[in-house]
């Protein structure tokens, strides 16, 4: 039964995928690119549907019927590989990238938010193919999995197992009982957000599709822009700021809309995560800007502000949007954009990276020890937001942190025995797992992940899709205890 429902769900979640590219087909035929935009989307949709129709008719499958905990953990898996797979052939076919490693790469990069490239003539590709582009990590800034169960219910099934093991999305607990509606809420408010910013951006100057596509890079907090130069090309002060702020919006937890939704504000501006990821963008884009500003590295503290902030909204969301080349700012400078790529945004956003409600967590864990230090008859706890964190999951967090950095570790060895520097090789790691984009060195702003080996970038797309799931979902595949029956 399981094989049946898992099945199902990934020939659905596949058909979603293939629905979008029908839509970017669609709009590269009125945009008449010709032909090219058939044989570019053709082979997906037609390997969608060969997915698709024998599932939706042939599997029968008991309504209420559920996935078990380890067969949530495989879909999610499988489901991004496939879909990035699948998501990789229009690049293939339209020539877009030299190889099939390089179109994977591009692919995942832009499922899992991550927004670092192979591609370096980006405006030379048709609207089709960047419309594409952008709407993976659209698709994947939410959760593509997030999307398949919000339309669950139709097929017969539930999907908790599924939504537990996706854990970047939304702490859905905390919003409504039924998972599918949740899904559905977390969707509206993206969806909404997302039109407000493209709306702010046409007012900017950009015209219709520049505004979707960097809409969409903006509140998936994925990067993807269609200039070479990214935002720095229109260069503009109004469309870096709310860039900016919209950036920080997405890094945000999507729960805290719905409290704002249903005017409980004070709990949101009590939220200890909230205040501390503020905290955090406000003293780094003024010790940076200050650090700009006397160094003489733009003419105004204003024009440093701007850039500085950008920047650090940037890197701190793991959106990786660029307008400046942080690599030849001052050493101080560097040192911070470099610290913000070990953060991420909040929990339950669509930021990477390890998330400041663990790194709250555990830093308050290590307080509440040297206290016991000083004083090992008293009884401590960790308490966020005013709530005892129980003991398994404060040990969750480190454990999870734990593998985090030695997957950091492990992936730097792996890119660095490819020749390549250890700032680089760190960076490059970092900027995936934390699904961050740009990093320092050879894949600094100004560069991309095109000069690398074929079979280095299937690496780097695997360390993309392990930081995206948080570790546990991908590694858990890996352990002899999941295999046994």
């Amino acid at each position: 039964m399981e094989i049946k429902i898992l099945s199902k769900a990934l020939a659905f979640l596949l058909s979603v995928v293939t629905g979008f590219m029908a839509l970017c087909m669609l709009f590269g035929l009125l945009d008449k690119e010709g032909v090219q935009v058939l044989i570019a989307f053709g082979p997906s949709l037609a390997l969608g549907l060969l997915c698709f129709l024998p599932a939706a008719f042939l599997l029968r499958i008991k309504r209420g019927a559920s996935l078990s905990n380890r067969s949530g953990y495989l879909f999610v898996v499988l489901a991004w590989l496939l879909a990035s797979l699948v998501g990789a052939l229009p690049y293939y076919f339209y020539k877009s990238v030299p190889a099939l490693p390089d179109a994977i790469f591009e692919t995942m990069s832009g499922f899992t938010t991550t927004g670092a490239s192979v591609i370096t003539e980006i405006e030379a590709l048709p609207r089709s193919i960047l419309l594409w582009r952008a709407m993976t990590h659209w698709l994947g800034g939410m959760g593509i999995v997030v999307l398949t169960v919000a339309i669950f219910p139709f097929l017969g099934f539930k999907g908790r197992a599924v939504m537990e093991a996706e854990s970047p999305g939304p702490q859905v607990d905390k919003i409504t009982p039924r998972l599918s509606q949740t899904a559905k809420i977390m969707w509206l408010i993206y969806l909404g957000l997302t039109v407000i910013l493209t709306i702010l951006l046409m007012f900017g100057g950009l015209s219709l599709f520049d505004s979707i596509a960097h809409a969409f890079a903006a509140m998936a907090t994925g990067g993807f822009s269609t200039r070479n130069a990214s935002v720095g090309a229109y260069d503009s002060a109004y469309v870096d700021g709310i860039l900016s702020a919209f950036m920080i919006l997405a890094g945000m937890n999507f729960s805290l809309y719905w409290k704002l939704l249903r005017g409980q504000a004070l709990s949101v501006l009590r939220d200890t995560e909230l205040r501390v990821y503020l905290a955090i963008f406000a003293t780094a884009s003024m010790v940076i800007s200050w650090n700009l500003f006397s160094n003489a590295s733009y003419g105004s503290f204003m024009k440093a502000f701007r850039y500085a902030s950008f920047q650090v909204s940037s890197i701190l969301t793991t959106t990786g949007s660029a307008t400046a080349d942080y690599t030849k700012w001052p050493a101080l400078s560097q040192a911070i954009i470099f610290s913000l790529m070990f953060i991420g945004g909040c929990a339950g956003s669509t930021s990477g990276g390890p998330k400041i409600s663990r790194i709250v967590t555990l830093f308050k864990m290590g307080l509440s020890e040297m206290r016991y230090l000083l004083n090992p008859r008293g009884v401590y706890g960790v308490f966020v937001d005013g709530k005892y964190q129980r003991k398994y999951y404060v040990y969750d967090i480190a454990a999870m942190v734990f593998l985090y950095i030695m997957s950091a570790f492990a992936s730097t060895l792996v890119v660095s025995a490819f020749g390549y520097d250890v700032l680089s090789s760190l960076t490059a790691t970092m900027a995936c797992l934390g699904n961050i984009g740009p990093g320092f060195g050879l894949v600094g702003p100004a560069s991309n992940f095109g000069f690398m080996p074929g079979a280095l970038k299937l690496w780097l797309s695997f360390i993309m899709l392990l930081g995206r799931l948080e570790v546990y979902t991908v590694l858990v595949l890996f352990t002899k205890s999941f295999w046994n029956k």
